[in-house]
């Protein structure tokens, strides 16, 4: 079975006409029409960026003739909106999708030929939009994508981050950030509204009044108001013709410049508000370890929801003025707590805007929202300050109040002499700072409240949010998370996606479960060759590129064992930084030991404020340098820590994996979905029985899975008997020089003080339990690295991993939430593009 050395993500056949999807001819003619009128360049003294830019705009057209069709069915037959409000969003290059998408993807490629450029080269002048931090942005952003080419009508929400997280880059070893200036030459695929600016405000008083009727009424005069802007960005399907649409908020100042400061040179104030104002949209998460950061990141969330509700609004009324009638045409789906704040905005709205009651207003939202709880670490599930909101949203904290009181109503109610419950499930916790508990006002305010793993989903009804369970269980339910198939194979790894389609036909792209027949291959001889074939491809190509990133030559021979993921204590990085360390101290031991050659990839950022995650990217740096200058080692091992993860770095990783590092402490992950996106790629797992990895194990053998660690009852067991942590160092000889070792310098050029914080924290804490699980973990690396040299073993143990992640699509995960959550109709659209 033969492949191509190096097939393009993208292309298409093409039988429509009178269209740049007619030939290259037309293609070419509207590429330049772009150029002319667009871009106001001519062919020659055209840029490569423009050309990218009049490409882009080309594909762009395209789409929009479906987006046309869409949105006129949807004005039609005005059906249920599922309208998904998310602080992230990471859809990676767009680009690629789109021509994928269109089926333009030869017609480009013959076009730009003639015309002197090549197509892959022209992609890599697009940045990624930087929209999102980790997982809960590329989950959203595979879930626009699936509703698409499910046909189910959508508008995503989200903020227009002018910077987005930061560019990470390694000085010294250390993170350094700067901004991810990706907006810098324009987005060719988004379009401004400015005349659908909604009116925010901050601040200011409420006043108390009685109506004409005699009703108490309340008004919110706010101290300071801003801007939002609008622009909306197009969500295609695949095989469909369904457009959906991404809209976007950008903070804009209500009273730009103040013409009087500025004419008598008070040049600084003169901009003042509009600095203010703008900073709102600037980046993604500010540092909340400031009181100044925490105030902007509650002005961000709540800007971006009441943004959002104003425009959901509007479009209701369009059609509606019967409010009785708004939860059957919207449900809101908020993912994660962050846009939580939009169910008071929405009471405010109803009760103080549009003069309904309270009950019927509450009657209204509480069967309007959904609720995806995304985590089980405290920390994130936020606590605001009620002192903030008092200052920042005052109507909106007198409307939790009421909610809280009713609520606490029901509660003794339904549970008479439990004082102790009433106060636990207070939306307001006591203390000497007193907050407003904003999972608990989701799971107050929603109709549905949804984990998103079995695990996960699990632990937040006997936990987390146990006390809510137990009076509302009929709201709580599981979707476990999926991933895109087109993005995280079709685009992400070419090769595979045609050795698949020429082995089982192509409908597994819209139907995952079909990869299942790749079990009927599993026996040819010229199957598994060509698989390992792809596979070592993939890996050369990485290689290329570390090489040509950091100056390090990897063995692509080599195992290529791979942790990319958010950088987090409990993720536990540091736990495979032990292994590689006890791997350099046998081979520094014993220079001739015959162990599996690896090579360790690591991609993370850590969140600007989190010093301890800092201090681990400089630990993973130091050992890296350390381990590949020398002699001893560096023929076995490497370590490559590739400088700002993202979406476009994974897709060059993912392919290349063969061993996918899922370590998080058992009952901490709530699933993870790099772990799938491994798995697709046919990667195999040594991880533990935490989040979807449980899922995964079960889909693809526990003999096509490396299994360590304690399970969630083992730890919690643990725990409750008292850890001690210095015993686990003190029992295990091999751990301890391990931790000797780091303690005293030797990755750290002398310094043995560097990464005492991080020693002091295993020995005398180990929150996540590193040490417990540190020689399981161990075996099933050795049990890993023998698995590895039987080559026919590893490649049925390959391929099976990649058959058996069809359950894992987000197309699966999103026809769940609409059944069982949304009930919005899917509305079928013809497709009048190239494809």
């Amino acid at each position: 079975m033969q492949l191509e050395s190096n097939p393009s993500q993208i292309s298409g056949s093409q039988t429509d006409t009178g269209h740049p999807g007619s030939d290259v001819e037309s293609f070419k003619k509207a590429l330049l029409d772009n150029l002319y009128y667009a871009r106001g360049q001519g062919e020659v003294t055209a840029s490569p960026g423009d050309i990218y830019l009049a490409l882009a705009l080309t594909i762009r057209n395209e789409l929009m003739r479906n987006w046309r069709k869409t949105i006129e069915e949807y004005s039609r037959t005005q059906p249920k909106f599922v309208y998904y409000l998310s602080a992230e969003y990471l859809p990676g290059r767009q680009i690629t999708q789109n021509i994928l998408y269109t089926g333009l993807g030869d017609l480009a490629r013959r076009a730009l030929s003639e015309m002197g450029y090549d197509l892959d080269e022209l992609i890599q002048l697009e940045p990624e939009p930087a929209l999102g931090n980790g997982g809960l942005g590329r989950l959203a952003a595979c879930f626009l994508d699936s509703m698409a080419t499910l046909d189910i009508p959508c508008i995503g929400y989200g903020i227009h981050y002018q910077f987005g997280i930061f560019q990470q880059s390694f000085r010294d070893g250390w993170q350094v950030e700067s901004p991810d200036d990706w907006l810098y030459y324009g987005n060719p695929w988004e379009f401004p509204q400015p005349d659908n600016r909604v009116t925010v405000g901050f601040g200011g008083h409420t006043e108390h009044y009685y109506d004409e009727q005699g009703r108490f009424r309340v008004r919110w005069i706010p101290a300071e108001t801003v801007l939002g802007e609008p622009r909306h960005i197009p969500v295609p399907g695949y095989r469909t013709g369904t457009v959906n649409m991404l809209r976007l908020w950008s903070a804009r100042a209500s009273k730009e410049f103040d013409f009087q400061l500025f004419d008598v040179g008070d040049y600084s104030r003169a901009a003042e508000q509009k600095i203010s104002s703008e900073n709102i949209s600037k980046v993604l998460y500010p540092n909340d370890s400031t009181m100044q950061g925490r105030e902007l990141r509650l002005k961000q969330e709540y800007f971006f929801v009441a943004c959002s509700l104003r425009d959901i609004i509007r479009r209701f009324l369009v059609f509606s003025s019967d409010w009785r009638e708004f939860p059957d045409k919207a449900v809101i789906q908020l993912n994660d707590t962050h846009p939580v704040v939009v169910i008071p905005e929405l009471m405010r709205l109803l009760v103080d805007e549009y003069l309904l009651d309270w009950d019927t207003a509450w009657e209204i939202t509480s069967r309007t929202f959904a609720y995806t709880c995304h985590t089980l670490m405290p920390e994130a599930l936020e606590k605001w300050q009620v002192m903030l909101f008092e200052r920042l949203l005052p109507r909106h904290l007198e409307i939790i109040y009421e909610i809280n009181a009713r609520f606490l109503d029901q509660v003794r109610k339904r549970f008479p002499g439990e004082p102790y419950r009433v106060a636990r499930m207070s939306l307001i916790e006591e203390g000497s700072e007193r907050r407003i508990r904003m999972a608990y006002l989701a799971a107050v305010g929603c109709f549905s409240i949804n984990g998103v793993a079995r695990l996960h989903s699990d632990l937040l009804k006997q936990s987390v949010l146990r006390d809510f369970y137990e009076m509302w269980p009929e709201k709580f339910n599981n979707k476990t998370n999926g991933i895109s198939p087109r993005r995280f194979i079709r685009l992400a790894n070419p090769r595979l996606s045609q050795l698949i389609t020429d082995s089982i036909g192509d409908g597994w792209l819209t139907d995952l479960e079909q990869l299942r027949k790749l079990e009927d291959c599993i026996d040819r001889d010229d199957f598994r060759q060509a698989w390992r074939q792809v596979k070592q491809q993939n890996k050369e190509d990485l290689a290329a590129y570390i090489e040509k990133v950091l100056d390090i030559q990897v063995d692509p021979n080599s195992m290529f064992d791979i942790m990319v993921k958010r950088l987090h204590e409990y993720k536990r990085q540091v736990l495979k930084v032990l292994h590689i360390v006890t791997l350099y101290n046998r081979l520094k031991n014993n220079t001739s030991l015959d162990i599996t050659p690896r090579t360790f990839v690591f991609g993370a950022k850590a969140a600007p404020g989190y010093h301890t995650a800092k201090l681990i990217i400089k630990l993973i740096n130091d050992v890296g340098r350390t381990i590949n200058n020398d002699p001893d080692v560096n023929q076995v091992i490497k370590v490559a820590f590739l400088p700002n993860f993202n979406v476009t770095l994974g897709e060059r990783i993912y392919p290349a994996a063969d061993l996918s590092e899922q370590i998080s402490l058992a009952g901490k992950e709530a699933s993870g979905t790099g772990n799938m996106k491994f798995v697709l790629n046919g990667a195999v797992t040594i991880g533990t029985l935490d989040g979807a990895n449980i899922e995964i194990l079960e889909r693809v053998g526990p003999e096509n899975f490396f299994l360590c660690g304690l399970k969630t009852p083992e730890v919690f067991a643990l725990k409750s008997r008292g850890y001690n942590p210095y015993h686990e160092y003190e029992k295990n000889l091999e751990l301890k020089a391990v931790i000797d070792l780091i303690a005293s310098g030797h990755f750290s050029s002398g310094d043995s003080q560097l990464f005492r914080p991080l020693v002091d924290s295993l020995l005398h804490k180990d929150e996540y339990m590193l040490l417990a699980d540190y020689a399981s973990y161990i075996a099933a690396q050795e049990e890993a690295g023998r698995a590895y040299r039987d080559r026919e073993r590893w490649t049925r143990m390959s391929i099976l991993n990649t058959a058996r992640s069809g359950y894992f699509s987000s197309d699966r995960t999103i026809l769940q939430y609409n059944k069982e959550i949304w009930k919005a109709p899917r509305i079928p659209i013809p497709d009048s593009s190239s494809k």
